[in-house]
């Protein structure tokens, strides 16, 4: 399954659902091994050194430097990743509202790293959006609905003989 590209199909259907615990990023420098007893959510290489994200206690327990104190919402719709605009939107959002956020794609699902003291409001932000998207999917199924039904008392039966609604 390659998962869903159209963009108000997503914003509408998306489920955010915040994890437990608290996560932070971390950092081991190039050649470093990865620490017994580290659990990462998420890994990835760079030139610098490998960023890690990881919960909290586990960070402290490895004695490693934690940055950015934040909590983990998984949006629950499974997104292509050839989709465009999803997290541009989800992430414009959250920037009107103040808030920074670090978004990661895995092959399922997008996830949020939300700074931890403001993740109910980012839920709330992400709830409000998804229902605006499904107001607007709501009313270009009406509107296209209302130019099938006007063809057929017109008699038209060619789209192209409709008006632009632009």
């Amino acid at each position: 399954m390659t998962g869903e590209t159209d963009l108000q199909r997503l914003l509408a259907s998306m489920t955010p659902q915040l994890l437990p615990g608290v996560h932070v990023f971390a950092t081991l420098a190039p050649g470093v091994a990865m620490p017994d007893g580290l659990d990462p959510v998420m890994q990835f290489r760079e030139r610098e050194g490998t960023t890690l994200i990881v919960p909290e206690d586990q960070a402290k327990a490895a004695g490693l430097a934690g940055t950015f104190r934040c909590r983990m919402i998984t949006l629950n719709i499974h997104s292509s990743l050839d989709a465009v605009g999803f997290l541009a939107a989800i992430t414009t959002r959250l920037a009107a509202a103040g808030m920074g956020v670090n978004p990661v794609s895995a092959f399922y699902h997008d996830h949020l790293f939300v700074p931890a003291e403001r993740a109910e409001e980012a839920m709330e932000l992400l709830r409000e959006l998804a229902g605006q998207s499904f107001a607007t999917k709501d009313l270009q199924r009406e509107e296209a609905e209302a130019i099938a039904s006007s063809r057929m008392i017109s008699g038209h039966d060619d789209l192209n003989a409709l008006p632009d609604p632009k």
